[in-house]
């Protein structure tokens, strides 16, 4: 599909290396029809690796998505330019006159503070709050899911005994769910968290439906009854190699951390890890477009 993105992001040369369909600002204004608005809450620390992620997974679909980038007005990034954040982000005051199709919120290095501690808790409320009437569907992901779901049902996070880390098989528990059309009855999904939320605490949410599961990892994908909302706990985003940069980067600070499970052939850190999820993640988000964003959001985007 194309992706439409500026001319200038980063993002642009890598995604036209894979021969992914990348469509200019210039280019775009040339087509007549309506594409979807997409808004990216990008919390994670490396943005422009993790812009790369998700544009690259949005771009399996024959629909012309106009993606923006947003960014908290409220917390100083450390590891991204203030150029390239001055360029390419929004902040929540410039867009929240404006109405989306679809948004992701992603995951934040943050998950061992209570949610009240995050500098920009305040803020995240207010775009929570602002999803309900400004965004037809939003898809949440690890600690952005968790923070969802506190927010809107009050369901809490727990810590771990140990960080869940590797890459882990899953079950649909709904195969015939739109949103687990086409997967396999068992499918791989990275995750790096070192908190989780409990199963019975979401199934017994009369307004939620727990979608996958993992025997190892616990619950993957959870949606609203109305499909408007998805709160996936893992990365189907991650490159082959982030959970390796991730491993490497604890190991030279000294922490304690185990090899990511079944993720390094023969748990060698020395292989080079193979990628098992490519499919499942680009099945996941063009599901995601296809039958709860395209299909469903109003045609005059005012109208949501």
């Amino acid at each position: 599909m194309p992706i439409k993105i500026d001319d200038r992001l980063p993002a642009k040369e890598s995604l036209e290396q894979e021969n992914i369909f990348v469509m200019t600002e210039s280019r775009a204004a040339s087509q007549d029809i309506r594409p979807l608005k997409i808004l990216i809450l990008n919390l994670m620390p490396t943005k422009i690796v993790t812009e790369t992620q998700l544009l690259r997974l949005l771009s399996n679909t024959p629909l012309q998505v106009d993606v923006d980038l947003l960014q908290m007005a409220t917390h100083q990034s450390k590891n991204t330019s203030q150029s390239h954040l001055n360029k390419f982000y929004y902040t929540f005051d410039e867009i929240k006159h404006k109405k989306y199709d679809g948004m992701i919120i992603t995951g934040a290095p943050v998950e061992l503070m209570e949610f009240e501690e995050v500098d920009y808790w305040p803020e995240l409320c207010t775009i929570f709050e602002w999803t309900k009437t400004n965004v037809y569907s939003t898809f949440h992901i690890c600690w952005g899911a968790q923070a969802g779901l506190y927010y809107h049902y009050g369901i809490k996070k727990h810590t771990l005994p140990e960080k869940m880390f590797g890459v882990f098989p899953h079950r649909p528990l709904d195969l015939y769910h739109p949103m687990m059309r086409g997967f396999d009855d068992i499918y791989f999904v990275p995750h790096s968290r070192h908190t989780d939320i409990e199963f019975n605490d979401v199934a017994l949410c009369k307004d939620l439906q727990i979608i996958s599961y993992s025997e190892q990892a616990g619950i993957h994908l959870v949606s609203d009854l109305e499909c408007r909302n998805f709160y996936a706990t893992g990365h189907s985003e991650y490159d082959a190699d982030t959970l390796a940069k991730e491993y490497f980067r604890d190991v030279d600070k000294g922490l304690d951390i185990k090899v990511p499970y079944n993720y390094f052939p023969d748990d060698d850190p020395t292989k080079k890890p193979m990628m098992k999820w490519r499919n499942v993640g680009t099945l996941m988000f063009t599901n995601w477009l296809n039958y709860f964003v395209y299909q469903r959001t109003p045609y005059d985007i005012n109208d949501i």
